[in-house]
């Protein structure tokens, strides 16, 4: 089955319209219409290449809307015409401890990616910046009526990339939880944070965006470029999750936290971040870190959102704004995630 894509020729290079080739609907497989593809910035990570060399041509897309349109012999969980979600794993090895666990993403072998990874065929998986989309059924997440389904896209990465260290480490009532930057993942965050009943705090470069992070749900809003922010703050937080996909300063944030605090990070900067082991010591505190969640705690993130009202704030895009939506995630230029309407793509 031939489908359109956007796809990289090569490295930075700029997306361009092509064709691809999907298997055929095997028995436990489940073809879906993709209708919206969120764009996030590890597609963008991907394709300029600065996570290490990638099978070019890539497909890019991992925030995946759509509707079933043909199930294989033995699936019993989806039906045609269900709505459904894809996010950033479309297999794993489904026997070793993390996936018996329930924590497909750390499978021991590897689990297969949405896009730019040997596939179980031994062919290269292609994402969603297409029309569809053939996916094991173990791996097609529910969603649920009542959420916009462009809206609901970038739940399947960003979401449960908030979600999942939020449940993790007890964010709920009582708990005083502070998120990181507020771009894609950190207004997630905050929703997510304050459904979850937490006391939240954004901490942000600067005051730009403290109408709209406390319209969000943040109790509280400081610019770190702010050097009293950190002084003022200090020993305040049993939670920190930094989204920010570049250098900080750990040691100034551990030092945001009360004891027994932990700070996680979920943004993925390509240079290594300098721990003091004193700034652990001195309060028992903890530095850690979380990659998505598994297909089990992805539809408890789905279940939990659509019970809570809970979306991303997304600007609907066509396939051919690709590049320009690109350059404008690097040059911090939206609010928050960027969806392609994947009917501009037929």
């Amino acid at each position: 089955m031939r489908v359109s894509a956007y796809a990289a020729p090569s490295a930075g290079q700029p997306l361009a319209p092509t064709t691809i080739e999907r298997r055929e609907v095997g028995a436990h497989d489940v073809l879906i219409a993709i209708e919206y593809a969120g764009i996030c910035h590890s597609d963008i990570h991907t394709v300029n290449g600065d996570w290490g060399p990638q099978p070019f041509p890539v497909v890019p897309g991992h925030e995946i809307v759509g509707t079933v349109t043909e199930v294989g012999a033995e699936v019993t969980r989806h039906r045609v015409g269900d709505r459904v979600g894809v996010g950033c794993m479309v297999g794993s090895c489904g026997e070793c401890d993390s996936c018996r666990n329930g924590d497909e993403q750390y499978c021991a072998r590897g689990m297969i990616g949405t896009y730019a990874v040997t596939d179980r065929d031994g062919t290269t998986t292609q994402g969603g910046y297409s029309t569809h989309i053939v996916v094991d059924a173990d791996f097609v997440l529910t969603v649920p009526e009542g959420l916009d389904p462009a809206a609901a896209a970038p739940l399947l990465c960003a979401g449960i990339t908030m979600y999942a260290p939020l449940r993790r480490w007890g964010a709920g009532p009582g708990t005083r939880v502070a998120i990181v930057g507020l771009g894609g993942l950190g207004h997630m965050g905050v929703k997510i944070a304050h459904a979850l009943g937490a006391e939240v705090t954004v901490l942000s470069q600067s005051l730009k965006k403290q109408e709209d992070g406390l319209r969000l749900g943040a109790d509280h809003y400081f610019a770190t470029s702010d050097p009293d922010t950190f002084e003022a703050l200090a020993g305040s937080f049993d939670l920190i999750v930094n989204t920010v996909s570049a250098a900080i300063d750990v040691n100034s944030y551990l030092g945001l936290l009360a004891v027994d605090g932990t700070l996680v990070n979920v943004g993925a900067p390509p240079e290594p971040l300098p721990v003091n082991a004193m700034s652990l010591i001195g309060g028992r505190r903890s530095f850690a870190g979380s990659m998505i969640g598994g297909i089990a705690l992805t539809q408890e993130m789905l279940d939990f959102c659509a019970e809570h009202g809970i979306v991303s704030e997304v600007e609907l895009i066509a396939a051919d704004q690709v590049n320009e939506a690109y350059e404008r995630v690097l040059a911090s230029d939206v609010r928050y995630r960027f969806v392609i309407d994947a009917s501009t793509l037929a």
